[in-house]
């Protein structure tokens, strides 16, 4: 059976001196690896294509359970990502996150155009990495099953209050008020720009999603919340994000 499908290159797996295995993130299935035979040959018209970051139109052929890339044409590498050694690092990072969390077999419109989007953003500098980073986080692992309940105080209902607490193991929120006595390290302070900041990525349409600012002190507080609900909700790190983080200036 053969079929047709945009995906973007997540991950890559050396098979031999010349294949190399693809996983691809798909509009239509979602999470799908296929064989590139040939691949890493000089001159083979799948080198490009089946590289991390490439994104193209496939021509999939399935064998069982077993997907091979009859023929690639290339819609963007994303170079500008490449040539950045930071850039390149995030992106390595959201790829990754990607692979872990997005279905396989089932629709990922949302999730592809999610990626593609900050990927762009990202390449063109419209966007910075430090801004793309936790937006894409909350968001992914929103759209994979792990979104967070940030409409009011779990307790009292309300909505807005000068100081909530967030936990990430519930991914629920409790206001200062309610919380009469937290557990140290069991929450994050979450000041009013940084929860409006959340909840705009949570619940912003596609359209409108990074149309938001924020101070260099509260973005630095959403990117320290958003990671740390990444890897408690999914109980493991990343040694991209590892890397990535490392790249950081002191």
């Amino acid at each position: 059976m053969r079929m047709t499908t945009d995906g973007i290159v997540i991950a890559t797996t050396n098979i031999d001196e010349c294949d190399r295995l693809v996983t691809l993130l798909s509009a239509e299935i979602g999470v799908v690896r296929a064989y590139a035979r040939g691949a890493k040959r000089p001159g083979s018209k799948l080198s490009g294509s089946t590289e991390l970051l490439g994104y193209s139109r496939f021509v999939l052929f399935k064998h069982k359970d077993r997907f091979t890339i009859d023929s690639a044409d290339s819609n963007a590498l994303f170079f500008g990502v490449r040539q950045d050694l930071t850039k390149l690092s995030l992106a390595s990072y959201l790829c990754e996150l990607c692979a872990d969390t997005a279905p396989a077999g089932e629709p990922a419109k949302e999730q592809q155009r999610l990626l593609l989007n900050c990927l762009h953003l990202l390449e063109t500098g419209k966007r910075s990495a430090e801004f793309i980073k936790p937006l894409y986080e909350l968001r992914q692992i929103s759209l994979s099953g792990y979104m967070p309940d940030l409409v009011a105080c779990r307790e009292c209902g309300q909505y807005e209050r000068p100081l909530f607490h967030f936990y990430p193991v519930s991914g629920e929120l409790v206001c200062a008020g309610c919380d009469t006595a937290p557990k140290a390290g069991q929450y994050v302070e979450l000041s009013p720009s940084v929860l409006a900041a959340m909840r705009h990525i949570l619940y912003a349409s596609p359209e409108k999603l990074y149309s938001f600012t924020l101070s260099q002190q509260a973005l630095l507080q959403l990117t320290a919340v958003c990671e740390r609900y990444v890897k408690t909700q999914l109980s493991r790190s990343f040694k991209t994000l590892d890397f990535y983080n490392a790249m950081l200036p002191n």
